[in-house]
């Protein structure tokens, strides 16, 4: 028989059946990722072939997947942990305080999201919260990450800003929900479709950090249609099977310029006669992206790539 996995518990999985029937499974043998270490072989959004074995369900098979999302694992920095996979989006939930999200962070969920070909989205949210300061850096976010070619969408669970526009964003689609503890994920998931409950959490006045509310990833049906999967707060999202001199080809806006390079092997940063570098002087491309690219680059923790 066939399933969707729809929750990870870390040892059991529970399963949808194409008859929508919900069944708790285990995992037989090893599953392994070509490339590198992976510490759940089967994750949420997998499409499995299972077999009944005394009186328990067995995972057997997993279904080729058209893409997936990996995070660095928490405990082991050499291997990492699938966040989802078979996804329609990414849709990554920041906020300007409370607690703050940074755009370098940004920057690196949109890289990951885009290598493994899973279109980006970025929703602002608790912007109710949003003074002068707050306003001008949501300003920015909307203009830097439109002109790069992402969706941006303004939203407050207390004001209703954007939440219909929210609505539409995930109708009849496959999304990961990720963001920072704390920034607002299952409270606008709740408002969306209040059936769901997820636990929410407040934030830490003194370190604007959040709790985790959110302990394993899971897929929860929305009742206007589609499936959302909500993660846990990420720590560090993993580029594992990416070499440096590819994380160029993940910032869409430098593309276009990047045919007019010199050098077909440019990665825009010493080489002479780069469109790029050349871009960035004349404003085309936001200096904050170029600068976001530079960062992930030049980053001392080489682990993050093969």
């Amino acid at each position: 028989m066939q399933g969707l996995v729809i929750k990870s518990t870390g040892s059991w999985y529970e399963v949808q059946l194409e008859n929508k029937t919900l069944i708790s499974a285990r995992i037989r043998g090893k599953f392994r990722m070509e490339g590198f270490k992976v510490t759940n072989p089967v994750t949420v959004g997998d499409i499995v072939d299972l077999e009944e074995d005394k009186e328990n369900y067995v995972i057997h098979k997993i279904h080729p997947r058209k893409n997936y999302i990996i995070r660095k694992s928490v405990n082991l920095s050499k291997q990492y942990h699938i966040l989802a996979a078979n996804l329609d989006q990414a849709v990554l939930m920041v906020s300007a305080t409370h607690p703050k999200t940074y755009s370098e962070f940004i920057d690196r969920f949109l890289v990951t999201a885009t290598a493994y070909h899973i279109p980006g989205v970025i929703i602002i949210n608790k912007t109710d919260l949003y003074g002068a300061e707050e306003m001008e850096q949501l300003k920015q976010w909307m203009e830097i990450y439109t002109a790069a070619g992402y969706k941006c969408i303004a939203a407050s669970v207390v004001s209703g800003e954007g939440i219909k526009e929210v609505e539409e964003l995930l109708k009849h689609k496959i999304s990961v929900v990720s963001g920072h503890s704390g920034v607002g994920k299952s409270s606008l998931i709740n408002k969306i479709d209040p059936r769901l409950n997820l636990k929410t959490a407040i934030v830490s006045e003194m370190h604007e950090q959040g709790k985790h509310t959110t302990t394993f990833a899971e897929m929860h049906p929305l009742a206007f249609g589609g499936y959302i999967i909500d993660t846990p707060g990420i720590k560090g999202l993993g580029l594992a099977d990416m070499k440096k001199e590819e994380v160029c080809k993940y910032f869409p806006e430098f593309l276009p310029f990047a045919e007019h390079c010199r050098f077909n092997n440019c990665v825009h940063i010493k080489e002479p006669g780069c469109a790029v570098k050349e871009a960035v002087i004349t404003k085309k491309i936001r200096e904050e992206r170029y600068n976001s690219y530079l960062n992930i680059y030049h980053e001392d923790e080489q682990e993050n790539y093969r």
